[in-house]
């Protein structure tokens, strides 16, 4: 268990290649980390959210099969400049029929196509928050996460196999988990914070 805020803040990661696939997760450990999860703040305390966990291998060969359309096609067309990015993401939809578990956030309502900026920024922005603290307790514990989007082109057709209403169910991702391979995990390589702040009006930070 690591109790250190700060750790467990800097190494949080998307992790792909080092998920111990097959071992499964203790269903139990999977619900203390969505009940911390559930305490993240939201729109209007509404807490409009549902998580589907799941864990049934011939369920999660179904989903697979999407998310590595979805994935392979995604990749085609926005390539990662890194390519250990584009090697770890590939290992996982290679893989993703071995994830050990996964959590599906869903919200409840459907928005509407020309929904504004402002109204879409505020309904996922209820839900990004505890999928986010679902990840740090995730860490906490030892496990690994990785937060998963490309399958929303499939999102209708996934709906249909976890028994979701598409009509009135938004799905707003899926978080892989598993146990970790090898010991630790350090903090991610990261931009300075000076190369991304600016203080009470935009300063042009320049080329990457």
């Amino acid at each position: 268990m690591i109790t250190d805020l700060d750790t467990v803040l800097t190494t949080t990661r998307a992790v792909r290649r080092r998920l111990e696939y097959g071992r499964p997760v203790d269903r139990d450990v999977i619900r203390q980390c969505l009940a911390l999860a559930v305490h993240a703040p939201n729109g209007g305390n509404r807490q409009d959210w549902r998580f589907v966990v799941v864990d049934d291998r011939d369920v999660l060969a179904e989903i697979a099969a999407y998310y590595r359309k979805a994935s392979s096609a995604y990749l085609a067309a926005h390539p990662p400049s890194d390519p250990a990015v584009h090697a770890a993401t590939t290992v996982l939809a290679e893989r993703m029929h071995e994830v050990p578990a996964l959590v599906v956030g869903c919200l409840t309502g459907r928005l509407a196509p020309d929904a504004p900026a402002g109204k879409r920024s505020s309904f996922f922005g209820s839900i990004y928050p505890a999928l986010w603290s679902f990840m740090l307790a995730a860490r906490s514990r030892g496990l690994g996460t990785a937060p998963l989007t490309a399958q929303l082109t499939y999102e209708r057709e996934i709906a249909g196999i976890l028994g979701i209403p598409y009509e009135t169910t938004t799905q707003a991702a899926m978080i892989a988990v598993g146990h970790l391979t090898g010991t630790g995990m350090s903090p991610a390589p990261r931009r300075p914070v000076e190369e991304v702040l600016s203080w009470n009006r935009w300063t042009d930070p320049g080329p990457r």
